[in-house]
């Protein structure tokens, strides 16, 4: 019998002991407060170009790249493009009845009738003239980049590849066309060809944070973390309040297992001013896994106030950790940081943290008032039950556990570990039946080995006409 209870409890202990499944366990854990913020790389934004400025730059006549015009279309030509900035409508109208009475309307008139049509946001219309243009005329360089920033501006990045290059073959040498070349090979994962053009249009352009930024996005992609450092200090040094390029920076550093230098670099932001949440909570991360609790609890607290419901989060998630790994202390430390008004979802969660800490000092009366004002406010929340029936077995108070313990099992989250415990008590009890019922309900939810084996000595312990066949 007392081998079976030491089974008893060792499998009450592997499903659900002081800190319930869904919480951590101390080895480790500090690494994965967050782990994704560990990874380098902010997420991808289009650059900052004005694209309606790149139409309008394009009004100016290239001989060298354009159709031919008569002296009198020339003037007519000059007369009515001076019209899309003032009138687009206007030039619209008048565009449209020169290109719509001409049995062959020079393909000129039809790339001027595409700015009007962009002008007057008329896109489908705008695009159908541009490639009119085009066709009519291959080498027309103003019309391939013009439909090549319209399909980027409509987030149709592969058109715009074709279109762009072919400006650029045609001798387009602008920054943008290469960098808006370069933003759109990056969306089609062609990340070589993306660099070849960002650099292109870094070269053209070196003080265009766009382009850089472009190339930072792949350097970290390809993890050539020793091209992205130098990039990310000089990104700093134009754009010191930019939150994401520290983050970045330290995410880079990070990935680059130098985790000392990226906590001083957060805290260089954080001097700077230009630490905001995100930012913050890395540090904090960084402080954790480095066990400097007290530094931890506190950026966590800074957390609360510009991103509330992140800081009690981190805080109280800080907490279990440390409560897992024995650092009472250090626990209690960071949930005093908790202050002010909370979160219906951070009340919850600091209610059985500080249930779990007062489990973890044994002071089972108080973790009981906890976890019952828990329950008073949340009366399903199947993790609470779980927490009161086990402070109850605790104090070898079994009928008010078992209840607690039913009441939990009824919950489809806390249906398994309920079960478990059901049959610790039942084994206690010598109701080997019911034991092995609770057991079975909880291996059709979870398979596992430990359990299973339980089962098995459980029945050996049924009376001889009660068991299974």
């Amino acid at each position: 019998m007392k081998r079976i209870l030491a089974m008893v409890m060792m499998v009450a202990a592997a499903a659900g002991g002081r800190v319930a499944a869904d919480d951590v366990d101390a080895g480790g854990a500090l690494e994965r407060l967050e782990r994704d913020r560990w990874i380098a790389g902010q997420p991808r934004t289009p650059p900052k170009v004005d694209t309606d400025r790149l139409i309008k730059a394009s009004r100016s006549f290239l001989h060298e790249r354009e159709p031919e015009l008569s002296p009198e279309d020339y003037a007519v030509y000059e007369k009515t493009v001076g019209l899309i900035a003032t009138s687009p409508d206007l030039a619209v109208k008048l565009l449209g009845t020169m290109v719509g009475g001409k049995d062959k309307p020079s393909p000129a008139f039809e790339f001027a009738l595409g700015n009007a049509y962009y002008e007057a946001k008329q896109i489908d219309l705008a695009e159908k003239s541009f490639r009119s243009a085009v066709e009519h005329y291959p080498e027309f360089l103003r019309a391939w980049k013009n439909l090549g920033v319209l399909y980027y501006s409509t987030d149709r990045a592969a058109d715009a590849v074709k279109c762009l290059a072919k400006a650029l073959a045609l001798g387009d040498r602008d920054s943008s066309t290469f960098g808006l070349l370069g933003y759109c090979l990056e969306t089609q994962g062609n990340l070589n060809g993306a660099e070849a053009a960002y650099l292109q249009a870094a070269s053209s352009d070196p003080e265009s944070a766009d382009w850089q930024e472009g190339l930072l996005r792949i350097y970290i992609k390809g993890k050539q973390y020793g091209r992205a450092e130098p990039m990310l200090r000089e990104l700093i040094r134009k754009k010191p309040t930019d939150t994401g390029l520290w983050l970045n920076y330290a995410g880079v550093l990070i990935a680059d297992h130098r985790k000392l230098e990226a906590m001083a670099v957060l805290e260089e932001a954080q001097t700077a001013g230009a630490a905001g949440p995100d930012e913050l909570a890395l540090l904090g991360d960084l402080y954790a896994e480095q066990g400097l609790a007290t530094e931890a609890a506190g950026i966590y607290a800074k957390i609360l106030g510009p991103a509330r419901p992140r800081g009690e989060q981190k805080l109280v998630y800080y907490a279990q950790v440390l409560i897992a790994a024995g650092r009472l202390p250090e626990a209690e430390q960071a949930l005093a940081a908790v202050k002010g008004e909370l979160t219906p979802a951070g009340r919850l969660a600091l209610l059985q943290t500080r249930t779990d800490l007062l489990m973890a000092k044994k002071l089972w009366p108080d973790a009981r008032r906890e976890i019952e004002a828990l329950i008073a406010l949340a009366p399903l929340n199947g993790r609470a039950l779980l927490t009161l029936g086990r402070i109850y077995v605790e104090e070898k108070d079994l009928p008010h556990a078992t209840f607690a313990f039913q009441t939990a099992y009824r919950i489809p989250e806390s249906t398994y570990q309920a079960g478990l415990e059901l049959a610790n008590i039942e084994v206690r009890s010598r109701h080997y039946g019911k034991a092995v019922g609770y057991l079975e309900k909880a291996l059709s939810l979870q398979r596992s080995d430990a359990v299973e084996d339980y089962l098995a000595r459980v029945r050996s312990l049924l009376p001889t006409e009660t068991k299974p066949d």
